[in-house]
């Protein structure tokens, strides 16, 4: 592949969407093909200042993250983005930076995603502890026409990666 390509996997936190980008990283990287991975949460971790979470900090974070993933596609990569990106307008700008993108919704049911939150935010949100949660106090805006729609389960990986060449 000598376009790169930026692979946005959007949802609920807790949808699945880190879980089937790293699935898909490793069926692509064994397949030949030159693949970065930048999970949201992972590249929020290593910036400093560590970004916040209000609707301003979120907006800074997500140009960063779409940036640097146009960057990486710039350069020949797949680039796989599992990050929630709430808002719709997060997504169009990280669209209009890359040199083709690919916008995955993984949509898994808000019930599952409080089921498998391993993380503790849903509780935290429901015990009113944040108020920046996407999909609990905060707005989460799932895409109108996805070029791709998963249901966070391991047999979306398949569908992924042929999507991806």
């Amino acid at each position: 592949m000598s376009t790169g390509l930026v692979v946005w996997l959007t949802g609920l936190p807790s949808s699945g969407k880190s879980t089937l980008a790293r699935a898909a990283a490793e069926q692509l990287r064994a397949s030949g093909a030159s693949v970065a991975l930048l999970d949201g949460d992972e590249v929020r971790a290593a910036l400093r200042p560590t970004p916040g979470y209000d609707d301003e900090a979120r907006a800074a974070f997500y140009a960063t993250l779409g940036g640097m993933a146009a960057l990486l596609a710039r350069q020949g990569l797949v680039v796989l983005v599992p990050a929630t990106a709430n808002r719709a307008s997060f997504r169009a700008e990280a669209r209009s930076l890359a040199p083709r993108f690919l916008e995955v919704f993984v949509d898994t049911p808000l019930e599952t995603c409080v089921a498998r939150d391993a993380k503790g935010l849903y509780a935290a949100a429901t015990h009113g502890a944040t108020h920046t949660m996407p999909g609990r106090g905060a707005v989460y805006e799932p895409p109108i026409s996805p070029d791709l729609i998963v249901h966070g389960d391991p047999t979306d990986v398949t569908r992924l990666v042929q999507a991806c060449r």
